[in-house]
């Protein structure tokens, strides 16, 4: 059944907006836009520029408030979801900014001092520690919680206690192990920025002590070989979605990459003479690894027959316009569909890094080698896998006393 095409000439055009028209056409047109879902995003920007016109305001005027306010008054105004776009119009701001016509970057507000010091935390996560941006969220998280609970003084005047009292407090707040920990951890990282930034006079990180009690700790689970096959049999590579979909999944399976990593993989890391792979990790960590050839062949034939055409560098993109890098969150839900599709419980896609690492230690491999893999920065998370290794386990146990064997 042919797909319903529309022709663009028939959007008419008035106000501030008609005489980029064209740009944007041919913006959408380089995204991937079919015909009709350019008609539809040029005819929600003809309302966009009527809507301009009437309220007074000029195209160098359409911030992002403005689009927001733009967006509300279609939605009260009872249009339906898929006669707005939210992207189409992030996609007009690119094209003016290109232009000329709008600024570059809005000046951010200045924002409360609290707000200001958690940016520059921010940019010193992100900038000097390399943390993943993930990461840096809880951080900030959890510093504005810290900073919330101080008294009027803030950070002026700190005492050591004030931060142990913070931790108590934290823990005793019927949280898990785990998220307590959470907050030790980005609250000593916090410390130590204020300490460095001259914020305050003395390192008080370390007197938010560590948390006591014991986090649950299940053995790594991995997938079986039958499930594994499942899954990748769920896809369905005689489509373009099923050869990605493929693809990522085999990644995780044999490579251990996690979410992040498929989805920042990008053309250029895959030196296919070499048969090796960069993996950008943690911390703006790049390793290489050996590329398999069942690896390699499903991501060839994801390029060929199944990759949108596009100049982004990344290898993975998303099946629809506009075509733009997959996010890891796509990664995780991926797998989730594909386990609905192969009828296995849902997983999620660290699961297959830990098949990865369960296989590796089946098959005898050094846990340094394994660690090595897996591009763990310490062995003693590399070590949890030494548990999977039964036999070897079994020689440490001590023989049960039998009846009446004396002590």
């Amino acid at each position: 059944m042919d797909r319903p095409k529309s022709r663009v000439s028939r959007v008419l055009m008035t106000g501030p907006l008609a005489l980029y028209a064209e740009a944007y056409l041919e913006e959408l047109r380089g995204r991937g836009y079919s015909p009709l879902s350019a008609v539809n995003a040029l005819r929600q920007v003809g309302r966009l520029s009527r809507w301009l016109e009437t309220s007074g305001l000029k195209a160098n005027d359409l911030t992002d408030r403005r689009v927001e306010e733009f967006l509300a008054w279609q939605r009260a105004g009872g249009r339906h979801r898929s006669q707005w776009s939210r992207p189409g119009l992030l996609r007009l701001q690119d094209v003016l900014r290109h232009l000329g016509i709008l600024a570059a970057e809005e000046p951010a507000p200045a924002g409360s001092p609290t707000d200001q010091l958690l940016a520059s935390f921010e940019r010193y996560l992100l900038v000097e520690r390399g943390l993943a941006v993930g990461t840096v969220r809880g951080y900030v998280t959890h510093a504005r919680r810290f900073l919330q609970g101080l008294s009027a003084g803030g950070l002026a005047g700190l005492t050591a206690a004030e931060v142990t009292g913070a931790v108590l407090a934290r823990a005793d707040s019927g949280v898990s192990v785990g998220e307590a920990h959470n907050f030790v951890c980005s609250l000593r990282a916090f410390l130590r920025f204020c300490f460095v930034d001259g914020r305050l006079d003395v390192d008080l990180s370390q007197a938010a002590l560590a948390v006591g009690g014991r986090r649950s700790s299940p053995l790594p689970r991995g997938i079986g070989q039958t499930d594994a096959r499942a899954l990748l049999g769920a896809c369905d590579r005689r489509q373009a979605l099923g050869r990605r979909d493929y693809a990522l999944i085999i990644l995780m399976l044999r490579l251990g990459l996690r979410a992040g990593e498929v989805a920042r993989l990008r053309l250029d890391d895959i030196d296919w003479r070499a048969g090796e792979l960069m993996v950008r990790g943690k911390r703006a960590r790049e390793d290489r690894l050996p590329l398999p050839a069942d690896v390699g062949k499903a991501i060839t034939l994801y390029l060929r027959r199944g990759r949108p055409q596009s100049s982004r560098r990344e290898v993975f993109l998303c099946a629809r316009a506009p075509y733009s890098p997959i996010a890891p969150a796509t990664v995780r839900s991926t797998v989730r569909r594909a386990c609905r599709r192969a009828g296995i419980p849902e997983l999620g896609s660290h699961r297959l890094r830990h098949t990865a690492a369960c296989e590796m230690v089946a098959a005898h491999v050094p846990l340094i080698q394994i660690g090595q893999v897996l591009r763990h920065r310490s062995l003693q998370s590399t070590a949890i896998y030494a548990r999977m290794d039964v036999d070897q386990l079994r020689q440490l146990a001590k023989p049960w006393p039998r009846q009446g064997t004396e002590r």
